[in-house]
């Protein structure tokens, strides 16, 4: 058979149903094995939207997300979306078309090194230079983007692979890579490292959970609740970690870090035992590196070795998986004053939703709609304001169930996104959250709504400025508002009528719940557009530079 052929097959045999891509000259051979080959091709109108659909595919499913691209400027499209994937950790396949071995290197018409411009953004990139070698090469691949810390991985497929007709079962080999988690490079911890880690939780007075995207990526929800349950060790969530924690337990205190709680990160800077659960102790969570949890031993969780002492030095690293090793340490703990405390930070900085006038107050929309949402809804976001508003007011079962840019902060995630994990699971309601600005970056995917009849709900949250950027120039740039002001945006409305998808404008708290109706009631794809105040900030902030507990919030301003 043709490569391209064996390329079907193999995607098939790895239960791969859907691919997300766009055609083009050096990747046509692959497109026609498409044409009969039994697999969903969904054509976004642009790479990176393939890219990006790809990534929401995975993210709601767990499963490797593929995407296709010819070569050029193609493979150059979908460059962001693997790095976005790279940074959060999302099994991505992506093969592109490459010019003929024969001309690499000549400046043929739409040759660019695709294998050089990926390493930067990708677990592992192949080009793929002798027919025989794809059999194995597409094995490893998916071997590698859904082992350990997940990541994409990229195959760029000159056009002479792809029609070389060969016998490829003979050059399958069984050498492929296949890890194992018991793999010494994969789990590195002693039973003595268990056993310190134990009495450090014993011995501990203020102990604290950061949780996280790795807890998700190691399908340890159900461990990590029973830890919760057991300990009733107060928690925090990472951006990425949403979701992973038990919403009822009394002692979880939602997002840390620049926008999260002052109760979250305040309970962080006092705590004198962190236990961090698959997390990257990334500069937005930590604020001034040196001052963050500045009491507190940390006992690091992680698969992948390089993220240990990478940032925080740790007093105990256990590299493994984490669904193996919660259940290890989990014991119950006596820390009842710790726990009062908690509960008195709670009851000092409570979230509030007053908000005077007539005007929607974002916040107060975002719980309403969390609270109408079904178990398994699927909330994708774009990046800034309504992005951490989302994360601060709305409420995750599972990080399946909230998909948004978490690492790279890509801009235009969000529509995509939405597209891929609708895709994946077609019977549950999926709702994008998007701002005017990130709206922009992919509108061009609502003619993939369209064409694929998809019923995903879009909330634009308008306040026709580059909000978190505006917030900065506000708070640090002095008010010179550069390049911040989008009052200029098209009728959103009349633009989602062109591609066949109805809505409605609101601009006040009065409409908030019929609106809200229409939206949830709308048997297909649906356009909320909510007018706020462009003067409306994300409080509490983590001034650039400052220790977690030096938050500003509504009050600095007034």
């Amino acid at each position: 058979m043709l490569g391209t052929q064996w390329i079907v097959k193999t995607l098939k045999e790895k239960g791969v149903t859907t691919v997300f891509g766009y055609p083009g000259g050096q990747i046509m051979p692959l497109y026609d094995a498409l044409y009969d080959g039994g697999i969903e091709h969904v054509l976004c109108r642009h790479e990176q939207g393939a890219a990006m659909a790809a990534i929401g595919y995975a993210r709601a499913t767990g499963k490797i997300g593929v995407c296709i691209a010819t070569s050029g400027p193609g493979a150059t499209n979908i460059i962001t979306g693997l790095a976005d994937a790279l940074i959060d950790s999302v099994p991505v396949l992506a093969i592109t078309g490459q010019v003929p071995n024969s001309l690499i290197g000549t400046d043929a018409f739409q040759e660019v090194d695709v294998l050089g411009l990926s390493l930067a953004c990708t677990k592992h990139s192949y080009l793929v230079d002798n027919p025989q070698d794809l059999p194995n090469i597409l094995e490893e691949a998916f071997n590698l983007a859904n082992s350990g810390r997940p990541g994409p991985v990229l195959i760029d497929v000159p056009k002479d692979i792809q029609l070389a007709n060969l016998d490829y079962q003979q050059y399958l080999t069984p050498t492929t890579y296949k890890p194992k988690l018991n793999n010494p490079k994969l789990s590195s911890y002693t039973p003595a490292d268990i056993q310190l880690a134990k009495t450090m939780i014993a011995q501990a007075q203020k102990p604290m959970l950061y949780i996280g995207g790795g807890v998700g990526l190691s399908g340890a929800i159900s461990e990590l609740r029973a830890f919760m349950v057991l300990t009733q060790i107060p928690s925090v969530s990472t951006l990425k970690g949403l979701g992973a924690a038990d919403l009822n337990n009394p002692y979880y205190l939602g997002l840390i870090g620049m926008h999260g709680s002052k109760v979250a990160n305040l309970a962080v800077q006092e705590c004198d035992l962190l236990i961090a659960l698959g997390v990257r102790f990334d500069d937005r969570v930590t604020g001034n590196l040196n001052e963050f949890a500045r009491h507190a031993k940390v006992i690091h969780v992680d698969i992948d070795q390089a993220e240990i002492n990478k940032l925080k030095q740790t007093h105990l690293g256990l590299q493994g998986d984490i669904k193996q090793v919660l259940p290890l340490i989990n014991q119950t703990v006596a820390i009842a004053p710790w726990q009062h405390r908690i509960d008195e930070l709670k009851k000092q900085y409570p979230t509030r939703y007053d908000h005077p006038g007539e005007p929607i107050y974002a916040p107060a929309l975002l719980k309403n709609i969390s609270e109408r949402k079904s178990a398994t809804t699927i909330i994708t976001t774009d990046v800034g304001q309504h992005q951490m508003w989302t994360a601060q007011h709305m409420r995750f079962n599972h990080p399946q169930n909230f998909i948004t840019s978490s690492g790279l902060g890509t801009m235009g995630f969000g529509l995509p996104a939405a597209i891929g994990a609708q895709l994946a699971r077609p019977n549950d309601c999926v709702i994008c959250i998007s701002g005017d600005g990130s709206f922009m970056m992919n509108i061009q995917e609502l003619t993939t709504i369209k064409r694929k009849k998809l019923p995903i709900k879009i909330v634009l949250i308008d306040n026709q400025r580059l909000g978190m950027v505006r917030q900065w120039q506000e708070l640090f740039f002095n008010e010179r508002y550069s390049e911040t002001n989008l009052s200029d945006n098209p009728d959103f409305l009349m633009l989602a009528k062109a591609f066949d998808i109805p809505g409605q404008k609101i601009t006040s708290k009065s409409e908030i719940n019929s609106a809200l109706d229409n939206l949830f009631n709308s048997p297909g794809a649906y356009l909320l557009h909510v007018s706020i105040d462009e003067l409306e900030n994300v409080w509490p902030l983590v001034p650039p530079g400052a220790a977690n507990e030096n938050m500003l919030d509504k009050s600095h301003k007034e």
